[in-house]
């Protein structure tokens, strides 16, 4: 695999270094993660050693299209990757008080959860460290153009997170160590991979950890979330409470609202239930389901959402309707799919 900009580390380039004054590390280093700039355009370098990096270190990610939402505040990127040429696509997102990416992890996603267009295109493969750095960085590049700073990171793009941790956490460290965003500003999406969450609890920085959960019975949730046969939600909630208890962090639920699937007052009962056994440090995000092709049934009317809500509240939950984003530009949750093709399930929800 050729190594990227992004991928090597400090000690790693400081070998590519080697010969050069001890403070050539600290300029190139800055340049990188804290202007964001192209080796070409770090100027406190030299520019026979601005030309060798650019040529040994070539940036990961190729640009093919950039899509912003009417109201610019919604810019999805979609890249080739310089290593294999998978696509994949990040989301920078502006929002009054802070600028947001949406990282991806891989490139497409083995959980098949049919309602989201990435498991529906299926997986091609993990993402490394720098492939996913780079994307908090390019996206930081243009915030810069419009004098806004990214401060706020979710694991939540193409891909499950967890089933890629270590590089997904490699890359944690660096977002959090080298460009300087704390870890309560960090988010770490998974469909609920148990073994995953449980590294994340040994692991040093307590980021905030959100769960795409959707169904609140082990019946209806082997079908919106197929991982949940190998690990059901007995299993699941034990592993969020240890998560709790160690890190102190909120643990987030999100429910993506389908109409007459999960969207009833029994639903919001059991959805209760869960909550309240990791009470008062739950919470539930509630979206409304996003279009995609492949998937048979439609989202929750608006209404019905803010019933949904009310019930929730009303049983002592702390539930919020996320505003979505990019809607028009495929940039919303469960939408990314990379411009890929989907599949029309044949299957339909009883």
């Amino acid at each position: 695999m050729i190594t990227s900009l992004y991928q090597p580390t400090r000690d790693e380039i400081a070998s590519i270094l080697e010969g050069e004054p001890r403070y050539r590390l600290d300029q190139l280093w800055s340049g990188l993660y804290t202007q964001f700039q192209h080796p070409a355009d770090i100027t406190t370098l030299p520019a026979a050693l601005r030309t060798r990096i650019s040529n040994e270190l070539p940036e990961s990610l190729i640009e093919v299209t950039r899509s912003t939402s009417k109201d610019g505040d919604t810019v999805k990127f979609l890249w080739n990757l310089l290593e294999g040429n998978h696509p994949i696509e990040t989301v920078l997102m502006y929002y009054e008080d802070r600028a947001t990416v949406c990282v991806s992890t891989q490139a497409g996603c083995a959980m098949a959860c049919g309602f989201c267009a990435t498991g529906q295109a299926g997986f091609n493969r993990h993402l490394t460290t720098g492939e996913i750095v780079e994307q908090v960085v390019r996206a930081a590049r243009e915030a810069a153009l419009h004098s806004r700073r990214v401060d706020n990171i979710v694991f939540m793009g193409m891909g499950e997170p967890l089933a890629n941790e270590a590089s997904m956490w490699a890359s944690i460290e660096r977002i959090h160590g080298d460009i300087g965003i704390s870890a309560r500003h960090i988010t770490v999406s998974t469909v609920g991979i148990v073994p995953g969450i449980k590294t994340l609890t040994s692991r040093p920085l307590p980021v905030n950890l959100a769960v795409s959960l959707h169904a609140a019975r082990n019946s209806l949730r082997d079908e919106l979330v197929p991982i949940n046969q190998r690990y059901p939600l007995e299993m699941l909630m034990q592993t969020c409470r240890d998560y709790l208890y160690e890190k102190r962090r909120r643990v987030s639920f999100e429910w993506a609202m389908i109409s007459t699937v999960n969207d009833t007052d029994r639903d919001a009962h059991e959805l209760a239930d869960l909550c309240l056994q990791l009470s008062p440090a739950a919470h539930v995000n509630l979206i409304p389901l996003n279009p995609t092709p492949g998937w048979p049934t439609i989202g929750s009317s608006p209404a019905r959402v803010e019933a949904f809500q009310r019930l929730l509240r009303s049983l002592g939950v702390n539930a919020t309707i996320r505003q979505n984003r990019g809607t028009e530009i495929d940039a919303a949750c469960g939408q990314l799919a990379a411009g890929q093709p989907v599949t029309i399930l044949p299957k339909q929800l009883r």
